[in-house]
């Protein structure tokens, strides 16, 4: 008899992807990593939630949310998922247009983005649209996070200075707060500077110390003993709200949406960047559109219990992964602690201070200014250092949200204008081989006379097609070769455009006797292209080559045999 297949129990729950193969023995493992990951979360998720203008127990609750949506529907078995500083100040500056921060309308504006933002997020991984998080490049990417940096830093000095929070622009509010310096308060300054000192050398010795968690307690501590009357959260409302959908009018839902688009684009990015840093299995490729429907559950869930977006955290996720974590168990066992804080515990955070908070949001600004890139793309690309200035000058100085869009148009036309920048190149046999390699000064190749050897490195498409059918002109023109091998390995795709420049440039080879040859047509798009563009009614298929020393085999009849 045959060994019938084994199914492990998740097999008929692909929601349950993150849990599959988890057996009882990784529990004292996820135990571990998930009392570490709650020690950070919990300042940390107070924090985000204070920098959006909600209670501290709201960040409770899109903590927990976004902990059992990935869970259930995610493929990372260690991403993280929750209240978010990277979207936080967006997402706030843009509901600050519609509605005043910490009223009962924002924080039904907010539940609702959050909605929006998860059926957006579960319609990109159902669709499989995981490239979209190929938006952003990296300059982009590090200038947008640099602006968002000084935003949370601006956001949180008055409250670690001891000075009213200033009104206005992001670049007005600095120089108010210069201004002001004089009158700072010095149990303030203490708490919020001393959490912060805290936590940088808590990191420095092991990102497995909850350096937040042991400052908020010490500031607490202190604030309590020493009755120094600075300001503190507050009493916490110790129950979970039912879920609900936030009612507001179909006009602000309207209005929500180019936010939401926003916010859902900055998460997939996040959290593509983040999975594919912590890959659950090292021999196999993330499966990012199924992080996109775990991320997109988180944000459903919060909106429903009254929260906001939430999105992946790379450091939270860095923990579990260090802290020996084997699955989602870790971040549902975090969640649940979360749980029992609310509920049991919330009478212990009413005089954490709000100083020692601005100080955790200070930390994570500082860190997630990414000095080493930065220098090194200074180093490798000035124009590309430039376009990380831009963007980061974008996001302080407009205001967030249409910092973002720019940053993000910036993106795309720092894409656009690499793809328009490409040039047809000249291939050269490498001698004593049967191999042809681009030309290169400080590569001495072989040419044939009369034979032209030829490849176009990007996609052929209307951004550069003009660019093409220039260059063939006056290839054809200066060195009146009886060949034309087209080397096409790097063409993986073809538009229309592209496809009736390239049937123009045939034409062109045909009526003057010309042989024109294709070598190398690997892209299985490119290969389509061929067929649904009707490439091959000017192009014979027997011109179509694996090699371009093939094609020089099969066709130098039609061409010179005589060396350079």
């Amino acid at each position: 008899m045959s060994e019938q297949p084994r199914h492990d129990g998740n097999h008929h729950w692909p929601m349950l992807r993150s849990l599959r193969g988890w057996r009882i023995s990784a529990l004292p493992a996820d135990l571990a990593a998930g009392l570490t990951l709650a020690a950070i979360a919990i300042p940390e998720q107070m924090a985000t939630a204070k920098l959006g203008g909600f209670t501290p127990e709201t960040g409770f609750f899109a903590f927990m949310a976004g902990s059992l949506g990935f869970a259930l529907f995610g493929a990372n078995r260690f991403l993280s998922c929750g209240a978010d500083s990277t979207i936080t100040p967006i997402f706030a500056g843009g509901l600050a247009l519609l509605a005043t921060s910490g009223t009962p309308e924002y924080g039904s504006l907010a539940a609702a983005l959050a909605l929006l933002v998860g059926v957006m997020l579960v319609l990109a991984g159902g669709f499989r649209l995981g490239g979209i998080a190929n938006v952003l490049s990296v300059p982009v990417t590090v200038g947008f996070l640099a602006g968002i940096a000084v935003h949370i830093i601006v956001s949180q000095l008055p409250g670690v200075l001891g000075l009213p929070s200033p009104s206005g622009p992001t670049l007005a509010r600095i120089a108010t707060l210069a201004g002001e310096l004089g009158k700072a308060n010095a149990y303030t300054m203490l708490i919020g500077f001393g959490v912060l000192a805290t936590i940088t050398v808590c990191e420095r010795i092991s990102a497995r110390i909850p350096g937040a968690l042991i400052a908020l307690a010490a500031s607490t501590l202190f604030v309590v003993s020493a009755g120094s009357g600075v300001p503190v959260i507050g009493e916490i409302a110790g129950t979970v709200p039912m879920p609900s959908v936030p009612l507001i009018g179909p006009e602000q839902w309207a209005k929500l949406i180019p936010l939401a688009f926003l916010i859902a684009v900055v998460v997939m990015v996040q959290t593509s960047a983040t999975t594919r840093s912590f890959p659950s299995d090292p021999d196999r490729s993330a499966d990012v559109d199924r992080d996109f429907l775990g991320a997109g559950a988180g944000s459903l869930l919060a909106g429903l219990f009254g929260a906001f977006p939430v999105n992946a955290s790379p450091p939270r996720t860095g923990i579990v992964v260090e802290t020996g974590g084997r699955s989602q168990v870790a971040g549902l066992l975090a969640a649940a602690i979360v749980l029992l804080l609310v509920l049991f515990g919330a009478r212990l955070l009413a005089n954490v201070p709000e100083a020692a908070l601005g100080g955790v949001l200070l930390f994570v600004a500082l860190r997630i200014i990414r000095v080493a890139q930065i220098t090194s793309v200074y180093r490798a690309s000035k124009g590309e250092f430039l376009l990380i200035l831009a963007t980061a000058v974008a996001i302080v100085a407009l205001p967030i949200e249409q910092g973002v869009a720019l940053g993000i148009a910036l993106s795309l036309l720092h894409g656009i204008w690499s793809t328009t920048r490409a040039h047809l190149i000249a291939f050269q046999r490498v001698p004593d081989t049967t191999i042809w390699w681009p030309a290169h000064p400080q590569i001495k190749g072989e040419e044939l006379s009369d034979i032209a050897v030829v490849g176009f490195q990007a996609p052929l498409s209307f951004l550069n097609a003009a660019t093409f059918r220039a260059d063939m002109q006056r290839l054809l023109r200066s060195r009146k070769p009886r060949l034309v091998v087209f080397e096409a390995s790097a063409i993986v795709e073809i538009d229309f455009t592209a496809a009736q420049t390239l049937r123009d440039v045939i034409h062109i080879c045909n009526e003057t006797g010309i042989v024109f040859a294709v070598a190398r047509l690997e892209s299985l798009r490119s290969q389509e292209a061929f067929e649904r563009f009707g490439l091959y009614d000017v192009l014979p298929r027997d011109r179509v080559f694996h090699s371009v020393d093939h094609a020089l085999r099969k066709l130098r009849s039609s061409a010179s045999d005589v060396h350079a």
